[in-house]
């Protein structure tokens, strides 16, 4: 068994660091959930393989944590390998006049990514502005704000195969992007870095995209929670879903406003926000059972009350098994 922190006695593995019984509570935006039985953080593509090597020869389940958004961590904890990218390196390319390629790491965190940009007269994903989580995450769930998503800058992203360690190059219509959705939920690559085609802009239109993201983060927050949640829990309905309906909407806080939860409904620590009744916030300690077991009434008061059963955005790490199907 290895130590809390131990080095794998292996000069080919260029000394990463496997750790074991590592809290996730603190690495994740609802602040709750075990530990991770494994844990690493691999600051190359290189360690990033050697990783995937590790939980292959132990049979390991493997989750790669982002920014820790969208998710829930069971209160048992993951008992397989947790592998946090630290790949954070942003560079550009200039394509013409009027574009420039930016490629950042997939442990890069929006923000960082877009006031490096700012910073560098660059303008596209400010739009994104207030979210929390990483590249690789957002890549991962085609990251969305209103009617602007990741898969529309997106030109091509590095990513490493879960069972061989091969790197490949791939291009945006490689992902199959949909609403919240990827090819990369079906979990056979990661994100090593993704490289978004942007707009060179004057000094004076980045004074003023400097003003909007301070604008676009304010609304954030006076609109939705921000601290203690993993943003929207639910994914909204499918249109096909919503067809039986009289007013055929999508929107799963729609339906969850008209049966008055907002700012009621609780179960031990965790409640539904008064600011927007699809998201949770954990405001008195609440545990991972608090937030499944709260959802899971939200999700069969929908259910009696509109026959349809909504189904988490937010990806589930540790359970067994499914609790929402």
């Amino acid at each position: 068994m290895l130590t809390s922190t131990q080095e794998i006695n292996n000069a080919s593995l260029q000394h990463l660091i496997i750790q074991e019984n590592v809290p996730l509570a603190d690495k994740n935006t609802f602040r709750t959930g075990g530990n991770a039985r494994f844990y690493c953080t691999p600051t190359t593509a290189q360690q990033f393989a050697q990783a995937l090597q590790f939980a292959a020869d132990k049979n390991l389940e493997i989750f790669v944590l982002g920014g820790g958004a969208n998710i829930l961590v069971s209160d048992q904890g993951f008992s397989g390998l947790v592998i946090h990218p630290a790949l954070t390196e942003i560079a550009t390319h200039d394509l013409d006049e009027a574009n420039i390629l930016v490629k950042a790491g997939a442990g890069s965190s929006i923000d960082n990514v877009i006031q490096y940009c700012l910073q560098h007269n660059i303008l596209g994903l400010e739009e994104f502005s207030g979210i929390p989580g990483n590249v690789g995450g957002a890549v991962y769930i085609n990251l969305h704000y209103y009617e602007f998503l990741l898969e529309q800058f997106l030109v091509c992203a590095t990513l490493i195969h879960k069972k061989t360690g091969a790197i490949v190059t791939v291009d945006t219509a490689w992902f199959n992007f949909g609403y919240d959705q990827s090819k990369l939920q079906e979990k056979e690559y990661f994100v090593i870095d993704a490289t978004f085609k942007l707009k060179k802009a004057p000094v004076s239109a980045i004074a003023h995209a400097k003003g909007r993201y301070q604008e676009i983060v304010r609304h954030r927050h006076r609109r939705y929670p921000y601290e203690n949640t993993c943003g929207s829990f639910f994914r909204n309905f499918y249109p096909e879903e919503v067809a039986h309906t009289d007013k055929k909407l999508i929107y799963v806080a729609y339906y969850l406003d008209k049966l008055g939860v907002k700012g009621e409904l609780s179960v031990g620590g965790a409640i539904i926000s008064h600011q927007h009744a699809n998201m949770i916030v954990n405001h008195n300690n609440g545990t991972s059972t608090d937030i499944l077991n709260l959802t899971l009434t939200m999700q069969q008061m929908v259910y009696e009350k509109y026959g349809m059963k909504p189904q988490p955005e937010c990806q589930l790490v540790g359970f067994a098994t499914n609790p929402f199907l």
